[in-house]
């Protein structure tokens, strides 16, 4: 059986690109930017993180050390961390992939990485 096609929700933190800058996952995924879209800079990382989990957002942010606390057993909210060695262009192509085979849940509660290592 082939799992269902989740379009998640992200909001990309105010230090990490504007979205514009990633074509695939505008395109199949609904994202805002804190900055740039809610016209919210500034904010404590604990406000940003509620803010998400209100929304039913996952925070996508370079910032993993200081969201690794919050999201720790809290089954509401989700964060990826993305290494900031990588390229916009290898952020789209590896993120659109990690959430084209993620569920609705199965990011949630989690603190998740994307690096620039490569696997096999």
């Amino acid at each position: 059986m082939t799992k269902k096609f989740f379009k998640h929700k992200l909001l990309l933190d105010e230090n990490f690109p504007v979205r514009s800058y990633f074509p695939n996952l505008n395109s199949r995924f609904n994202i805002k930017h804190l900055k740039t879209d809610l016209h919210l800079s500034g904010l404590p990382d604990i406000d940003v993180y509620k803010l998400a989990k209100e929304k039913g957002q996952i925070i996508v942010t370079y910032n993993i050390k200081d969201f690794a606390p919050l999201v720790e057993n809290d089954p509401g909210g989700g964060v990826i961390g993305i290494t900031p060695n990588l390229q916009p262009e290898q952020i789209d192509k590896k993120l659109t992939a990690l959430l084209n085979k993620s569920t609705k849940k199965s990011l949630l509660g989690k603190l998740t990485t994307i690096s620039g290592e490569k696997y096999d």
